[in-house]
């Protein structure tokens, strides 16, 4: 009820407001002050969520089955396949927080948008014409070295150059799309970004089905050729909106600003500083802090006391001088990083869906009646269910949830990174139990037996289930969380954290399962025990046990994020 009152009076404000009123800190694409009312919206919000289906398709079909080109037309072994698609969407995520941060510094992120479009675009074309010519390509059963090797990873990271300032700009410029001074800006932000997930996913399903069909069936020359011209037209499909959009003016880099601060708490002294103080004042009152109102609201200065020396002390340098939002912005910055270290974990558990799982899989039977499934195109469970899940959440559990607790967006932020962290824990434990079910089924038919196991990789589709769940909860609230939280100069990187996130997670990955190798080979006598993640067949490996190894993890994770989640205080007026 209160909710609705406060939506009533925001629309007897708008009429008798004056309806060329401008949006502070915001301009239309041709640089003119963007005006509410004019310029964004949910519909110039559908252009993004329509360019996320196209870009999402384009970078998840081949990150999706890349293993499977790697080992099977560049003649990779398993491990060093797995490596290197864990390290190529690694290096993408992480990415987006250059993205981010050119986003707030330097550019609108509708310009790092079609940038970084036109580099996946590059870096794809490089990847479908090393598929198509068979010289650029090792000989059957050689693994490719040399130039070939350096086409084949000049095309990856080029690729996941451009995702990564896709991922670090698309979703920011959406979340600016709306006013948040008001309630009903507040609940349309949230559907943006609960549908931003739809969007996500249904790309996902596309890539998953589809154009892994092709390149198992038709070529991979086919199936990058499809993301090629996916992206290509993802670019055109943006411009349409440029009429419509509002882009947040670049406010320098907050990278400077953060160390700014930090250097300047470390260094300033105490004493006689009130022409220190008298600078800042000038500072705040120069400074372009005249932000719009969804700035305005300030985290409590009573958090991280050390940093007011920043804005208190008497400073080394002029250059040091630190205003008081300045101060606070940082402090806003330092409380979001214990959130944003805790979803690591879940990333590094996300991670094995795209080698180990698939490799699962294929020794399986992929039957499903007369078809027979690319072991690629198991992540369709999780996406068919969070494409469920997404209306349903939005648009029945999350009224109910609003009346129940009063809050704009119905169960808080922190609360939906939580239930993912937990459904991690049940996923793992889960992908355990499936993985020694598997090799009993391998010891009971022994090492003689060809073709595929006596089992079907339905039992493997319960881990991607649980994981992609777990993903849906934690994603959703991190993109919102970062970006309703975040100071407004800062917002781009911010939200970035998101992705880095799970670029952390993947290398985490990477370092476990080499770690585990290590610790777990051992040599007595010269006769070698191989560790549990090595070995030329998977039913040699002892993945349930590592598989129960990252369950105990995510479970000590879970813990230490309920331990910060619960001392943290929102500054957008969430409830806890």
């Amino acid at each position: 009820m209160k909710i609705e009152q406060e939506e009533k009076e925001e629309e007897e404000n708008m009429e008798e407001g004056t309806e060329a009123e401008a949006c502070v800190g915001y301009v239309d694409w041709k640089g003119k002050p963007a005006v509410r009312g004019k310029h964004g919206g949910m519909l110039a919000a559908s252009f993004v969520l329509a360019v996320e289906i196209m870009e999402n398709m384009a970078y998840l079909a081949n990150a999706s089955n890349l293993v499977t080109y790697l080992a099977g037309f560049m003649h990779f072994s398993l491990s060093r396949s797995a490596t290197t698609v864990t390290n190529f969407m690694a290096t993408a995520f992480l990415l987006a927080l250059l993205g981010g941060f050119l986003s707030d510094a330097f550019f609108t992120a509708y310009h790092i948008y079609l940038i970084s479009a036109l580099l996946e675009f590059l870096g794809l074309v490089i990847l479908a014409v090393q598929a198509k010519t068979a010289s650029l390509k090792p000989p059957p059963g050689e693994e490719a070295a040399g130039g070939k090797t350096v086409i084949l990873f000049a095309g990856l990271y080029l690729t996941a150059l451009g995702v990564g300032g896709i991922k670090g700009s698309l979703a920011p410029h959406g979340g600016e799309q709306f006013d948040e001074s008001t309630a009903r800006g507040h609940k349309a932000r949230s559907t943006f970004f609960n549908y931003f997930i739809f969007c996500l996913a249904s790309g996902g399903l596309l890539a998953v089905t589809f154009v892994v069909w092709v390149e198992d069936n038709k070529g991979w020359q086919w199936g990058f050729g499809i993301s090629t011209i996916t992206i290509l037209l993802s670019i055109p499909v943006f411009l349409a909106g440029s009429p419509l959009y509002r882009n947040k003016v670049p406010t320098g880099s907050p990278v400077t600003t953060i160390a700014k601060v930090l250097l300047a708490a470390i260094s300033s002294r105490r004493g006689n500083f009130q022409s220190a103080r008298n600078a800042v004042v000038d500072l705040e009152q120069s400074s372009p802090a005249k932000e719009s109102k969804e700035s305005e609201v300030r985290g409590p200065g009573e958090e991280l006391k050390w940093l007011n020396r920043a804005a208190e002390g008497r400073p080394l340098h002029r250059a040091l001088l630190c205003a008081a939002h300045e101060v606070e912005d940082v402090k806003v910055v330092l409380k979001l990083l214990p959130i944003f270290l805790s979803t690591i974990m879940l990333s590094c558990c996300l991670a094995q869906l795209s080698t180990f799982s698939v490799q699962q899989a294929a020794t399986m039977d992929t039957r499903v009646g007369g078809l027979k499934v690319p072991p690629a195109s198991l992540p369709v469970f999780p996406v068919i269910f969070i494409m469920a899940l997404v209306p349903l959440y939005d648009h029945a559990i999350v009224p109910l949830a609003r009346r129940a607790t009063g809050s704009d967006t119905g169960i808080t932020h922190l609360q939906r990174i939580g239930m993912g962290l937990a459904l991690s824990v049940v996923a793992m434990a889960v992908a355990a139990a499936v993985e020694m079910k598997r090799k009993r089924v391998a010891l009971r038919v022994g090492e003689g037996f060809k073709g595929p196991l006596p089992i079907t990789f339905f039992w493997v589709a319960f881990q991607y289930l649980f994981l992609g769940s777990a993903d849906l909860f934690t994603l959703a609230g991190l993109l919102e969380f970062f970006f309703s939280e975040a100071p407004a100069r800062m917002r781009s990187l911010a939200t970035s954290l998101s992705w880095a996130s799970l670029a952390m997670g993947y290398y985490l990955s990477s370092a476990l399962v080499s770690m585990v190798n290590r610790v777990t080979t051992t040599s007595s006598g010269g006769v070698g025990r191989k560790g549990w993640l090595s070995g030329g067949s998977l039913n040699r490996y002892h993945l349930d046990r590592f598989y129960w190894l990252m369950c105990v993890l995510s479970a000590l994770n879970l813990a230490n994020f309920v331990f910060w989640a619960t001392r943290y205080r929102y500054r957008s007026g969430q409830k806890q």
